[in-house]
């Protein structure tokens, strides 16, 4: 058992922010939290660690990402035989950022003849908690190109996307409601010229119904790549769990998405043919009580239309998280929000979506997984190198003290 003690916990809990406070781990969890002196007289013989010019947060969790299946064969020359050790690298990167839980997607690809076991088996014994959602996907190039998760590397054809026997199989293999089916035709990461088709619709409502209906039936949420809002209204009609990016979401479909109870996973950087969620956009979703995750769908270019950052023409992975959220979240604070409120865009609510009841959020019997750093990840700092330490189950992965 150890005490941690710190300027400033943001929890993201009930006890909000508590200046000048102590975290109590114990092997995995958290036995107790609160301030310094109360926890310092309580556990008076414990061995103690003085972190009191930082600030204590849980950790990051990216909640859309494609780190393991398109990342590699986009960013390095790897091979079949090299394509998870170059996974397992961008794994790394992202837990020295402050991740330490990742909603990975796989959706099938031209290159990697790979099953969901294999992408499971890469991630086995590594300090970072990675769900998967199996997805099917389909590609705006001139010819449409479609693949699933469940299919390899095989191309399948557009009816196949509704075949209840290959949903099924996507459904079963899926951890959460990630994007486990794309209405629009994605641009992926190819420039626009090279996919005229980004965008289209691919299912029609009908289909849509008996693809939510089988999820249900299975006890599984579903959730779907969506923009414009021809395709959201189709998502809120139809049904969908969870909707990813919702970029041109109306004001009308946001009060109805509210309503419902459906969360949106926000991608300020880009993922679909339209312009990306604006801060003004997320503002407005939280406003509305949505249940907003700010998430990087990494590996991917800059939308040119995506002003708010400062990017430049490389592909942006986890390590730019903090970087892709904060506009949203200096903007949520100076509409007075409180930092623990804004910090949930990176922590509680994508932690609810992955369906983790003990991450998250720094309270009594919750995983012991936090940061240590300069300042309120994305709303303070932006740099990894300003997160100083990163625990993990109780144990510290990454230090840069």
């Amino acid at each position: 058992m150890i005490l941690i003690h710190a300027k400033k916990i943001v929890t993201v809990g009930e006890k909000g922010t508590i200046h000048d406070g102590a975290l109590i781990v114990e092997g995995k969890s958290i036995k107790d939290i609160g301030q310094y002196g109360e926890m310092r007289s309580k556990y008076p013989t414990i061995e103690e660690i003085d972190n009191s010019e930082y600030v204590i947060t849980p950790s990051l969790i990216d909640c859309h990402t494609h780190l393991l299946e398109y990342a590699p064969t986009s960013l390095y020359p790897v091979t079949p035989e090299t394509h998870f050790h170059a996974g397992r690298i961008l794994l790394f990167k992202a837990l020295a950022s402050g991740i330490t839980t990742l909603g990975e997607q796989v959706c099938g690809h031209p290159m990697c003849d790979f099953t969901m076991m294999d992408y499971r088996k890469a991630v086995r014994d590594l300090p970072i908690d990675v769900s998967f959602a199996a997805t099917s996907i389909s590609i705006g190039l001139p010819e449409l190109a479609h693949f699933t998760s469940v299919t390899g590397r095989r191309k399948v054809e557009k009816d196949e996307l509704s075949n209840l026997e290959i949903i099924e199989q996507i459904a079963v293999n899926s951890d959460y409601p990630g994007e486990n089916i794309f209405m629009n035709a994605t641009p992926a990461n190819f420039e626009a010229k090279e996919v005229p088709r980004a965008g289209e619709l691919i299912y029609t409502e009908l289909e849509l119904k008996k693809i939510v209906g089988l999820y249900s039936r299975l006890g599984k949420r579903i959730g779907a790549h969506v923009a414009g809002e021809e395709g959201i209204q189709l998502a809120l009609d139809t049904g969908i769990d969870v909707i990813h990016h919702a970029h041109g979401i109306s004001d009308q479909q946001i009060m109805s998405a509210s309503a419902k109870g459906i969360p949106i996973i926000a991608t300020p950087i880009g993922g679909t043919h339209l312009r990306p969620n604006s801060p003004e956009e997320i503002l407005k979703l939280v406003k509305n009580g949505i249940a907003v995750s700010v998430s990087t769908d990494s590996y991917l270019p800059p939308h040119h239309e995506a002003t708010w950052l400062l990017t430049k023409r490389t592909l942006y992975g986890p390590n730019h998280l903090m970087e892709i959220a904060q506009p949203s979240m200096k903007l949520l604070a100076r509409e007075g929000f409180d930092e623990n409120e804004i910090l949930a865009v990176l922590t509680a609510n994508p932690a609810s979506l992955l369906g983790k009841d003990r991450i998250g959020r720094l309270e009594i019997g919750m995983d012991a997984d936090f940061l240590v750093a300069l300042g309120v990840p994305g709303l303070e700092i932006v740099a990894p190198e300003h997160i100083k330490m990163v625990y993990f189950k109780g144990k510290r992965v990454i230090n840069r003290v």
